[in-house]
């Protein structure tokens, strides 16, 4: 898919107006003579209320303030590299992508330098994010819009880890504990839900950060030299395996990022990593998902990061960012709407409508009052500083993220889970590693 996207690639675009820092400062820009129409491709969001707010007030508030019909069109997150490979082939289709994890670093050569925005944006809302930065810029210029990052926590039956020993709120600090207190949930027929299939979100949200803190890395520091047959990463596949049979629900290898939620909310497993989606559901429909008691399900979960490994303890989110696309007819009216959008006041009305479910890309969102509703969301408030991204210890290049693509990191745990030895998994990965970086 890469090399297909390299090769179709549509360089440069018409001149685009300045100004950006004016347009996040006021909220709005002059608006068109005649109505010009902006395309947004963007995933079904886990938050319903906020594609809502999208295509309604926010589409017509758009109209009102810039001129700018806006058509957001989502679709599931699975297919989006698909539609963006398609679109610059044919030199046509979404004049904003909205992709995630480093999707963005494929398509640098096939999209407009937003620099001037990006810049704009960090500078008046307290800097960006280092996952956001680390997405979006190519080294020399901001190759795509920093939207949002999704926080990942693990959610978990607080009721449940009680009767095993984790009372007040406690939960299993390292990997060894996270095992046993699952080999006993599971014995209960309570296991816990993980992914380790081919999906966007929470099945490199987990490998990765659990490589990491095993010790293990794909490449070194000067993102070439491959290294992820390590002593390390070889003892982490063998844990995983174990860890895997004792205390998991096995049909995990197959889930998408919706197959836990739906797991956790009708009480099938304990705990999973995702997202706050799992606990906003239950709010939302507080008499539809109930424990086994009969009480609110709401009121029985809490959220933690990933254990510890023996090389530390490290965590991975999510990070979205808008691309401008170099194919589009429309980049002057494309680039005053990103903008406006990222405008504090009308942000502000996506932000507090995913309640938490995801981050601003700056760190002034931090200090929103929301955080303050409710405690349970707190460990998502501040989870994206402690992020790394795919391709450490190197930087997050178009390389890594062909392999995030590839599900090499992902597949190396799924092979051995599956049978595979963990040596002949972990050599098997290192050579598809060789493949994208040599």
């Amino acid at each position: 898919m890469t090399t297909v996207t390299r090769r179709n690639v549509l360089k440069g675009g018409t001149a685009l107006v300045g100004g950006m820092a004016g347009i996040l400062a006021a909220g709005r820009a002059p608006a068109y003579a005649q109505a010009t129409t902006v395309h947004w491709l963007r995933w079904t969001d886990f938050v319903p209320a906020s594609d809502q707010l999208l295509r309604n007030e926010i589409a017509k508030e758009c109209e009102k303030a810039l001129g700018i019909k806006l058509n957001i069109e989502t679709i599931n997150a699975n297919d989006i590299q698909a539609r963006v490979t398609s679109a610059i082939q044919s030199g046509s289709g979404p004049d904003i992508v909205c992709v995630l994890n480093n999707w963005g670093q494929l398509y640098g050569e096939s999209v407009i330098d937003v620099s001037d925005l990006a810049e704009a944006l960090g500078k008046s809302q307290g800097g960006f994010y280092e996952t956001s930065r680390a997405v979006a810029n190519d080294g020399k210029k901001w190759i795509a819009v920093p939207w949002c990052i999704v926080g990942l926590q693990i959610a978990y039956r607080k009721s449940w880890f009680a009767e095993i020993g984790y009372t007040d709120g406690k939960f299993p600090q390292t990997w060894e504990e996270y095992r046993e207190a699952g080999k006993k949930l599971k014995a209960k027929g309570r296991p816990i839900g993980q992914t380790l299939g081919h999906t966007f979100g929470d099945a490199p949200a987990f490998a990765y950060p659990y490589l990491w803190s095993w010790g293990g890395k794909e490449v070194e520091a000067d993102g070439k030299t491959v290294v992820l047959n390590s002593p390390a990463t070889v003892e982490s596949v063998k844990f995983m395996v174990a860890f895997w049979k004792d205390a998991h629900d096995e049909g995990g290898l197959a889930w998408d990022d919706s197959n836990n939620n739906r797991a956790f909310l009708s009480g099938t497993c304990s705990a999973t990593l995702n997202g706050a989606s799992i606990y906003i559901e239950s709010l939302r429909k507080p008499d539809t998902y109930k424990t086994e008691t009969g009480g609110q399900l709401k009121d029985d979960i809490l959220h933690a990061a990933l254990p510890k490994g023996p090389g530390g303890q490290f965590s991975y989110h999510v990070p979205f960012s808008n691309l401008l696309m170099g194919y589009s007819r429309n980049q002057d009216a494309a680039k005053k709407f990103l903008g406006w959008i990222h405008s504090k006041d009308v942000y502000d009305k996506w932000f507090v409508s995913q309640k938490g479910f995801s981050v601003g890309p700056t760190t002034d969102w931090e200090k929103h009052k929301l955080w303050g509703d409710d405690p349970i969301m707190l460990p998502y408030k501040q989870a994206a500083r402690t992020g790394r991204f795919a391709g450490y210890q190197g930087p997050s290049t178009r390389k890594a993220a062909e392999v995030v693509t590839k599900y090499i990191i992902i597949d190396m745990y799924a092979k051995a889970v599956q049978g595979m030895p963990a040596e002949d998994a972990v050599k098997w990965a290192e050579a598809e590693l060789k493949k994208v970086y040599v």
